[in-house]
Parts: structure tokens; sequence; C-alpha cells
């Protein structure tokens, strides 16, 4: 799950680096073409079951619209209306909104266990954020983009959701590139649409940023999110989306020299910390599969 979480992070990084020279469809289109790609390669030695889309085809095509085709975009929508305060802390529900579902829709309830480490997931999330500055909050204010980021962030859950039914009976890896194959033509149409109006500046820098990004978040950390929902369920694997605003905030420090203080390190720790005490003991039986 960290692995997932800090690639992302770069990507998050890397996508703000490019906000003005791509649209952000067109780019999500782009990383996930590549990553197309990729798993197509990666699918060919697979065995032949994995190859096959079988009874899992209506879950799979549930992943690529809700995780793929529709979430990115409706994420950078919710920012053009919110603050990153606001968006971050709604991240930080991810969990608890991600327990609700699985109870919900696969029978699949947070343990105690698992509720404890959310709420101190979310505690850290907001010290990471404020800084430990009280004064901040007086700014936060609810808008309409903060109920575009609260649905987001349901998408986003449903995919965690629907990534844990399909992996009890194919690998990470094949659910990941058919989810990948079934949203990209929804992207790639959107995106005709978008270079309309946002022309793209193409630049030999920003081209090989693009291949990092359909390679590595996009491949490896969709990957590793799907293995780590595989093994842990998708209550315990959400309560490790928390961890994306303290590797963005160690890569701020590493790239940008921006200071890290002591709200990053007492941030952390309850992140981190939410997240080993939700998943201490938890192991699947297939954890040895991959």
């Amino acid at each position: 799950m960290n692995i997932a979480t800090f690639t992302w992070a770069t990507n998050m990084t890397l996508g703000r680096w490019l906000a003005g020279d791509i649209g952000p469809i067109t780019l999500a289109a782009a990383r996930f073409l590549i990553a197309s790609l990729l798993f197509a390669a990666l699918l060919w030695r697979r065995p032949p079951s994995e190859r096959r889309v079988g009874r899992d085809r209506w879950l799979l095509l549930g992943m690529g619209l809700s995780g793929v085709a529709i979430f990115g975009p409706v994420l950078y929508l919710g920012l053009r209306f919110t603050t990153t305060v606001n968006a971050t802390l709604i991240n930080g529900l991810g969990p608890l909104i991600t327990g609700l579902l699985a109870g919900f829709l696969i029978r699949e309830p947070m343990s105690r266990r698992q509720i404890t480490g959310a709420l101190a997931g979310l505690i850290g999330v907001a010290v990471v954020i404020s800084g430990g500055d009280p004064a901040l909050w007086r700014s936060v204010q609810g808008n309409i983009g903060d109920l575009i980021i609260l649905g987001a962030i349901a998408l986003w859950s449903t995919y965690s959701v629907l990534a844990r039914q399909a992996t009890r009976r194919r690998s990470a890896l094949s659910a990941t590139a058919f989810s990948t194959f079934f949203g990209l033509p929804f992207l790639l149409l959107a995106a005709v649409w978008e270079i309309r109006y946002l022309p793209v500046a193409w630049r030999p820098d920003m081209i090989l940023t693009i291949i990092y990004i359909g390679t590595v978040p996009a491949v490896i950390g969709f990957v590793s999110w799907n293995e780590g929902v595989r093994r842990l369920g998708a209550s315990g694997a959400m309560i490790f989306y928390n961890t994306l605003p303290l590797y963005g905030a160690l890569l701020g420090h590493l790239f940008l020299r921006e200071p890290i203080t002591w709200a990053h390190l007492l941030g952390g720790a309850l992140i981190i910390g939410g997240g080993l005490w939700a998943t201490r003991g938890h192991v699947s039986p297939r954890s040895h599969e991959m």
C-alpha cells in the first residue's frame, strides 16, 4: 500500500508541474494509454485464465469506469472550486467511506481495529496539513468543490471494493490490466474533446515525464494497490490512502526544500501507526500468491 501511495504522491507532484501544458483529461488518457501497452505486454506471459475477462466483466468494467475513467477528472474538477486543505481533509474520510461501502455492497464491515486506525489516520492528516497551527481552521469553509471531492473519494472507494471482489478469482495484475483496458476508451474520447479547447504544448521533458507517470504510478502503483486490497480487504487497504499527504510533504522536503516540522512527524506517526494498528494480524490466506 505504501508503494502505491508513494508513487501517487510523485504523480501528484509531476501533475501539478504539467498543469499549464496539458489538460487533466488528456494527461490521464496519455498516462493510461502507456499503462495499457505495458499491461498488454505483462499479460502476454500470464496463464490463459488471467488473459480472459470471464465472468468478472462487470466488476472490471465498474473498476474501469470508477477508478480509471471518472475518478481523476472528477478530482481535478473539485480542486478547481475548493482548497487543497479541504480536499486533503475530505480524502482523509476515504477509509470510513470505503468501510461503509464494503459493508453495504459486499458485506465486509470494518472491524473496531480498522475504525480506530482510520480515525487515527484522519487526525494525522489534519495535523500534517495544518502544520499544528489552529489558526488554519478558521479559513476552512464549505463549498461545491467539497461535494465534488467527496464524490471523487466515493468513486475511489467503489473502485477498491470492486477490486476486492475481482481479485478473489484473479491476480491483482490481471484485474488492474483489464480495468485499465475498459476505462481507457472513455478517457481517449474525452481527451479528443478537451484538446480542442486545451491544446498540448509538447516538449521532450514533458514526454519523458508522461512516460514515467504511465509506467510507475499507473502500473506499479495501481497493481500494488490492488494487491494490497486483495490481502487486506477494501477497508483495511484504504486506511493507507492517508499516507498520500505524508509522502507529498516528504517529496516537498527532498525536492523543494520545504521544511519538515514536528507536525509532520506527529501526523505521520498517527497515519502510519493507525494503518499498522488496523492491519495488525490481518493476513489473507492467499497472501503468498501474486
